[in-house]
């Protein structure tokens, strides 16, 4: 849903939360904090790369590798945050003006589906997370490991289809009767 200044209106929240509630939250939290800090890195491998090469003429070597594969991780590490706090992009042209309970029922569907949608690539994820370990598959300069970030990926997606599951029922909890 969509207030009208265009920011979205966070998943509802029921008035007495239970213990779950606030583990999936506390695990949302860290994981984005975790994204963050791993985002801070990359921006710091990013100036200290491009410093370098202005003034030492040098560059650091494999800094596109640290990049592609600290993005990727940081941007599943996000997804379960977003989800919990109701800051996916939607579109609700058609169901603004319709009744609460309506829309309660169409948002928790949405948030049911979504998690499905996410457990599935999860189990994907962690296949190809196993067989690229398995082959030992890694990046060019560096050598760094895909299995391993795939795998952390893997879960992020298993811990967003958790997290679908607890704001659809909160949905289902908070619609109006």
């Amino acid at each position: 849903m969509t207030l009208p200044s265009g920011a979205g209106e966070p998943a509802p929240r029921p008035a007495a939360r239970g213990r779950f509630d606030i583990i999936v939250e506390r695990i949302a939290v860290a994981l984005a904090l975790t994204g963050g800090a791993i985002l801070v890195a990359v921006s710091i491998t990013v100036s200290a790369g491009v410093v370098g090469r202005w003034l030492f003429g040098r560059e650091i070597t494999g800094a596109f590798e640290i990049v592609q594969i600290g993005v990727a991780i940081a941007a599943f590490l996000f997804l379960p945050i977003c989800q919990l706090h109701g800051q996916n992009i939607t579109v609700d042209t058609f169901t603004d003006r319709a009744p609460a309970r309506l829309r309660g029922g169409l948002d928790a569907l949405s948030a049911f589906a979504y998690g499905v949608i996410a457990l599935a690539l999860a189990w994907r994820l962690a296949i190809g997370a196993r067989e690229t370990i398995g082959s030992g598959m890694v990046s060019s300069m560096l050598q760094l490991p895909f299995g391993w970030a795939m795998a952390v990926g893997a879960a992020a997606l298993a811990f967003l289809a958790i997290v679908s599951l607890v704001v659809g029922l909160r949905h289902l909890r908070v619609a109006p009767r």
